[in-house]
């Protein structure tokens, strides 16, 4: 069973962890071509209730934010990418260039992002705050981004 779901069926899905008292937590994100940092940041943030709830962004909304050369894979490989890593829970996506709109919807128990957010910069924070929840961010453990990954690709392969 797939747990790739549409916004409607992870609002089906909240609403029933709700009911059971579990402690969802939300991130979302980019997540092309999944680095050691990636996980890193996956395995902290499910330790931070029952179930992760991860949003990526769409194909369309990742070129808007990083450009035409964006992802390098498209949203159903990088879906099926981290649906399969352990900490995931649930994978939607959203279409919007934030997450305003999806977790106004889920209003999670958590909302996390990595600590290079500041906390009153993260989007959705006065929704899940003004609901009794938490904003927390995550400490990378190294300086890996998919934006290293490419450069490296790029000046290894250049001849």
């Amino acid at each position: 069973m797939s747990i790739i779901k549409s916004i409607e069926e992870i609002k089906e899905i909240r609403t029933h962890l709700k009911s059971l008292g579990k402690k969802v937590v939300f991130t979302n994100g980019c997540f092309d071509l999944i680095h050691s940092g990636h996980v890193d940041y996956l395995v902290k943030a499910k330790e931070m209730g029952d179930v992760l709830i991860l949003a990526l962004n769409t194909d369309l909304s990742i070129k808007r934010i990083k450009g035409n050369k964006r992802p390098i894979l498209e949203q159903d490989e990088r879906a099926f990418i981290v649906s399969n890593l352990k900490p995931v829970d649930y994978v939607t996506f959203f279409e919007e260039d934030t997450p305003a709109e999806i977790i106004s919807e889920l209003i999670p128990d958590v909302l996390v992002k990595g600590a290079d957010w500041a906390i009153d910069k993260i989007v959705g924070r006065d929704i899940v705050e003004a609901n009794g929840g938490e904003v927390k961010t995550i400490k990378f453990i190294n300086q890996q981004s998919t934006s290293n990954v490419i450069n490296i690709i790029k000046e290894r392969y250049k001849d």
